[in-house]
């Protein structure tokens, strides 16, 4: 999984990249996550699982720490920041796989409250993955209306997310029109799933792999050519037979040459003149 440098709006940003074996063609997923202020890095236990989920889907995944956290430059920026950071990640991914034929977004915690935002600035994000949003903490009505569909997952015994903020929060996005938010509890779960990584792994795996058929902007079936015409074969032109007496090409030419010859203009004929009368 090799290292990269992310351009970002306050200096360098460190992140990991893992292709998909599929190649430039794999859909792509962002990862971010929980806050930088409270331990939260790209290397946090569950961020890393859904990175494993997704590349078992079959994405190609980018991981990164927001501003001011490992090796990347700058300082905390109160959520516009780190939203901003998000931004150029997506760039980054984009622009390196411009081929991809989808494009998630995936957060826990914190990371799951920038990625909604981010959600509702980039159209061409195609569906979402939110781990405990903390929505007794952070505004999330800016989702009005949510432009995709997800995935939320909560556990029920998490301490500082309550369930019942969190399903409050998907009912609303589930009013919507043409939008599906699909809500699941990991029983005994934690807020950061301690003991129960394995249930989440395959959660996100198994939703994953079979939202990609119904994507927009999924691969289109190649087209089915129809199959050539038999070859014809070759007409001869119809034989003109001509009848016993007719003149050969040589005399029908002679013979059409002579009759559009002009003909040569009859002599005058002469006048005599009379003879001079004889004078008295």
């Amino acid at each position: 999984m090799p290292d990269v440098t992310i351009n970002g709006a306050e200096g360098r940003l460190e992140g990991k990249f893992a292709p998909a074996s599929a190649g430039d063609r794999a859909p792509i997923a962002l990862l971010l996550h929980p806050h930088p202020q409270h331990g939260g890095t790209m290397h946090n236990k569950v961020v890393y699982t859904l990175n494993l989920a997704f590349q078992k889907a079959g994405f190609s995944t980018l991981r990164f720490n927001f501003r001011g956290v490992g090796r990347s430059q700058g300082s905390y920026g109160r959520g516009e920041g780190e939203l901003q950071d998000a931004a150029s990640a997506l760039d980054w991914i984009q622009q390196n796989l411009p081929n991809s034929r989808g494009c998630w977004i995936a957060g826990f915690s914190f990371g799951a409250w920038i990625g909604m935002q981010l959600l509702m600035r980039r159209p061409e994000i195609d569906r979402f993955i939110a781990v405990a949003p903390p929505a007794n903490i952070f505004d999330f009505s800016f989702l009005a209306p949510c432009p995709s569909s997800g995935l939320i997952v909560q556990g029920d015994k998490d301490e500082i997310v309550p369930e019942e903020s969190v399903l409050k929060l998907s009912e609303k996005l589930a009013k919507q029109k043409d939008i599906v938010v699909d809500f699941r509890v990991i029983k005994g779960a934690n807020h950061f799933f301690a003991d129960r990584l394995d249930k989440l792994d395959a959660m996100v795996a198994e939703y994953a792999a079979s939202a990609l058929p119904t994507m927009r902007d999924a691969a289109p079936a190649p087209p089915v050519m129809a199959p050539p015409p038999p070859p014809q074969p070759e007409r001869k032109p119809p034989a003109i037979s001509l009848p016993p007496d007719a003149p050969s090409r040589a005399e029908a030419k002679k013979a059409a040459a002579a009759k559009a010859k002009p003909k040569a203009a009859a002599p005058k004929a002469a006048v005599k003149k009379a003879a001079p009368k004889a004078k008295r």
